[in-house]
């Protein structure tokens, strides 16, 4: 699966991400940066200027209406840029003009809060984020450039610098333009109640959707523990009195002896099943005891590497455990897999999990089960994807969004 953004693509795949199109995408990134920026110099102070000469008509609005134009032409500029650095589209988060033609439109403008942020942000590049680029730019290209053209028999250890530097710089300009524009995306993205009503209804669902789910499931495990498990006991209570009753060797007794191993074997297996619907090792100490836990009861080996720094938010942690149990559960029942792998990292503000099995392969992403653990992870707003050849082996990679508290 790519990477979404110039972070991610430098986090997780730090060597080749050398021979990838982000450090080319980033270099373009801070250098339409200067461009923008230098621009965004003359923008506003030709909006302040148009104000100023409106001053007349509106007496007091003028000067601070020219700016308003101005930074909302930078913030809508800097939105198609951050594309270069981060796939994710942002979203606009102005909403309609509550009444038609220009008076309208910067009545509306001035009353949204994202227009007094995009502000802030505008007056940052003009002022700073600029030059900051041009500053980067000039200490990964320009310097080494200098030092190499004026290489002589006594500058030899500045050519050496330079050309480190310069080997450096894809490095130097993505974390540069990563940590640019992810101050962008603060400023520029818009908050919960500025997105549309049908965006906001979809992220209010998917809450809703996990939170049932966890609902349910707690519900179902109180009903199997306090129900049916009751049940099963109180029967092999009455096997036992029967047994009493019943001559030993008899053919009753030994319908007895096989109803109590089935008996048997009922229990363990709904305890089992109770276990995995709200398995306490999960909730008393977290993600990786968990799988773990359910590894190590698997019926084929499965070698565990969860690494993580701590402790994953509720939600996500018991989200991801599911995941991880059913798609174990699907490599059981129709791989044919004689080993399987769970392997996770943290990366960049994400969780990158990896599922693979040595089995035959030819899973259908379209199908039911694949299905399920795309819904999944798509209420966390993540991405799932799986590659699985005819003749295997399997791979199932899924990305979910993770900030720690």
């Amino acid at each position: 699966m790519q990477p979404t953004t110039a972070w991610q693509a430098m986090a997780q795949r730090p060597l080749s991400f050398l021979t990838s199109s982000w450090p080319w995408r980033s270099l373009a990134y801070l250098s339409g940066g200067v461009v923008v920026g230098a621009a965004a110099v003359l923008v506003f102070a030709l909006g302040l200027a148009a104000g100023l000469v409106l001053l007349v008509v509106l007496i007091g609005v003028a000067p601070l209406v020219g700016l308003v134009l101005a930074s909302t032409l930078v913030a809508a500029v800097e939105r198609r840029r951050l594309r270069l650095v981060d796939r994710d589209r942002l979203p606009d988060p102005h909403r309609p003009p509550d009444a038609p033609g220009p008076r309208g439109w910067v009545a509306t403008r001035l009353k949204e809060q994202a227009t007094w942020r995009e502000l802030v942000f505008t007056l940052l590049s003009a002022a700073a984020l600029w030059w900051l680029d041009l500053l980067v730019l000039g200490f990964s290209f320009g310097l080494p450039a200098t030092t190499i053209a004026a290489t002589d028999g006594d500058t030899w250890p500045w050519t050496v610098f330079g050309a480190i530097v310069l080997l450096s710089s894809p490095y130097t300009v993505t974390s540069w333009a990563g940590a640019r524009a992810a101050m962008a995306r603060t400023f520029l993205a818009p908050r919960d109640r500025e997105l549309g009503e049908e965006l906001r209804e979809v992220r209010a669902s998917q809450a809703r959707l996990l939170d049932s789910f966890d609902a349910e499931r707690i519900r179902i495990e109180r009903d199997l523990h306090d129900g049916a498990q009751q049940h099963l006991v109180s029967l092999g209570m009455t096997l036992g009195l029967m047994r009493m009753d019943v001559e030993e060797g008899s053919g009753l007794d030994e319908l007895l002896t096989r109803a109590e191993k089935q008996l048997s074997t009922a229990h363990r297996e709904l305890r089992a099943l109770i276990r995995g619907l709200n398995p306490p090792v999960l909730a008393d100490h977290g993600l990786v005891a968990a799988v773990e836990d359910y590894a190590g009861r698997f019926p084929i080996p499965v070698a565990v590497d969860l690494r993580l720094p701590e402790r994953l938010p509720r939600k996500l942690e018991t989200t991801m455990y599911y995941l991880i149990n059913e798609a174990l559960t699907n490599i059981a029942r129709h791989s044919g897999a004689t080993t399987a792998e769970v392997h996770a990292r943290y990366h960049a503000d994400l969780l990158v999990l990896d599922i693979k099995d040595d089995g035959r392969g030819g899973v259908d992403p379209s199908g039911s089960g694949v299905t399920g653990l795309a819904d999944r992870v798509a209420a966390l707003d993540g991405r799932m994807r799986v590659s699985s050849p005819a003749g295997g082996p399997t791979l199932l990679h899924v990305e979910v969004p993770c900030r720690f508290a």
